[in-house]
This record gives C-alpha cells, structure tokens and sequence, in this order.
C-alpha cells in the first residue's frame, strides 16, 4: 500500500505542477505563450506519462472523483478510496507550492487567478454556476466512461494511457472557458489554497460535480461491461 499511495502522490503532484504551471508560467507568456491548445495538451500529456510510469503500481488514478468511480464502477477496493484521495489532495497541494515558489521568483510576480477553477465573475468566458455544474458533471462522466472502457479486459492492451490523456487533451479544449476544466477534486484544491478567498469559497462545485459524473458513469459502466475482466486498479 505504501508504494501505491506514494505513487499516487507523485503521479498527481506531476498532473498539477505540469497542468496548473503550463498555464501559470507559459499560458499567455509574451511573444510565444502556449495558449489553450497548449495547456489543453500539457495536462493530457501529464496522465499519460504517468499513467505509463504508474500505472502498473497504482492504477494511476491521479484524482479523487476517479478512484471513486472506480469504486462505484467495482474496479477499485472502498477500503482502499480514502487513502487514495488523501494522498491526491497532499499531491496537488506539494504541486502548487513548488508552482508557487518558482512563479513567485519573477520580478513584478502577482498571484492572480493562479490557474484555479471557477465560475461566474471568476470564468475566462464568464460562464455562470449552471454552466459550470453541468459542464464538470458532463466531462467528468465521459472522462471515467473512458478509463473505465479503455481499461476493460477486451480492450487492446497497451493503448488506455493515450485514450485517457488524449481524454484529458479534449475535455480541457472544450471546458477551459467555462471553468478552467477541473474533473478533478484534488487538482481544484490545490491551487484554491494559495488563491483563498473567492477560489476556496467557490472550490464545493469541483468536489461535487466531478464526483456525481464519476458516480454515474461508474454505476453505468455495470450495464455496459457487464462481463468485465479487467484487473481491480492499483493491484
């Protein structure tokens, strides 16, 4: 259990500190900022790496709303769904103080929004809460439909870690304007942390609505693979 909790901390320290700091330090960055295609790509780039350096010790699951739906899904052990999140959250937290510490060493550094989630006023496109509730239920439902898929015992073996970041990849193309894409409890606190105020106070949506995708995409994934012979993830 050790090796697998310590592997979930660096596989989601890695998905933050790539994601959050692609957007944080080169997102916009004068003359060649990578943009929303590029941060859209660097976080889907982030699982799949990880999902091929971890996967075999942990699952990779990398986020809170994907180990539960595992669990809801019966791939993943309850008792194992708590220590598993724990060490998410720990993860995305370590990611954004190092983003912290290396963004803050420019001259003129302001904190700003500091690639945290949000909605309303606090929305690239000023999408409103609804928009946001529904987008993150939507993308996270699709998102665990296909880990659940790609991971499932007839799949063709090797491929799940590019389904699932090239996932990622489109989840983020569609949703950044709208809530700067969470599908990821632990990858929203982290940078709500640092930001406080209106991040923390707005932070319940991205537990709730990853969670409640996660949830029914997990209890459909029985109807739909109803002879899955997947191995439990993280065994």
């Amino acid at each position: 259990m050790s090796r697998k909790l310590t592997a979930e901390f660096l596989g989601t320290l890695w998905l933050v500190l790539g994601g959050c700091g692609s957007a944080v330090l080169a997102g916009a960055f004068p003359d060649y900022g990578i943009g929303l295609l590029g941060i859209s790509f660097a976080f889907g780039l982030t699982v799949l790496t990880m999902a091929y350096a971890i996967g075999h010790v942990s699952g990779c699951h990398l986020n809170p709303a994907v180990t539960i739906g595992l669990v809801a899904g019966g791939r993943f052990p309850a008792g194992e769904a708590v220590p598993y999140i724990i060490v998410q959250v720990l993860g995305a937290i370590a990611a954004a103080g190092i983003l912290y510490v290396i963004a803050s060493g420019k001259p003129g550094f302001e904190l700003g929004g500091f690639a945290a989630n949000g909605y309303g006023d606090h929305s690239l496109g000023k999408f409103s809460l609804q928009s946001g509730l529904v987008c993150e239920v939507v993308m996270t439902f699709f998102f665990l439909l296909i880990i659940l898929g790609s991971t499932h015992g007839k799949a063709p073996a090797g491929f799940a870690p590019i389904a699932i970041g090239l996932a990622l990849t489109l989840i983020h193309l569609i949703s950044i304007p709208v809530t700067q894409t969470s599908v990821n409890p632990a990858r929203s606190t982290g940078p709500a942390l640092f930001v406080g105020g209106w991040a923390l106070q707005q932070l319940w949506l991205f537990w709730v609505a990853p969670i409640v995708g996660a949830v029914v995409a997990g209890i459909l994934s029985r109807t739909l693979w109803p002879d899955d012979t997947a191995q439990i993830e993280g065994r």
